[in-house]
């Protein structure tokens, strides 16, 4: 499996307040070694021309024939592609959205328990709170 971290391109902002290269240290620090070795991580940079973002992704990965995302513009856009876009379902959706689990982080509520045992471990040790705070 191929997985594409956007916005690679952008500094922390308080939406997106991680690198794509922080963001691949959570994800891998969340999954066991066996996965590890059956996903690719690629970061994708915004661009501000669709067309554009869509050859970039081209030639930074691999050819494929399935992209799953929840997302309409990109649903739109492969599908002028005759690429098939599969959404995935969203599972306690207000509970488990990053907005959520930041907000927790910033007022000491509990928040541990919704996120992986390694994006817990790196959230700690990178001091989140504070850099959420002051984004």
């Amino acid at each position: 499996m191929w997985v594409g971290l956007g916005s690679s391109n952008k500094p922390p902002e308080k939406n997106n307040p991680f690198s794509a290269e922080e963001r691949k240290e959570m994800i891998l620090s969340s999954i066991d070694d066996s996965m590890k070795k059956k996903i690719s991580i690629y970061f994708i940079p915004d661009l501000d021309n669709h067309v554009k973002w869509i050859e970039k992704i081209d030639t930074i990965v691999p050819e494929f024939d399935i992209v799953f995302s929840n997302d309409e513009l990109t649903n739109h856009l492969y599908s002028k592609r005759d690429i098939q876009v599969i959404p995935i379902p969203f599972l306690k959706r207000n509970e488990l959205s990053g907005t959520n689990v930041r907000d927790l982080i910033i007022s000491d509520q509990n928040w541990n328990s919704l996120v992986p045992k390694g994006t817990e471990i790196f959230l700690i040790n990178n001091n989140a709170k504070e850099r959420l705070k002051n984004l």
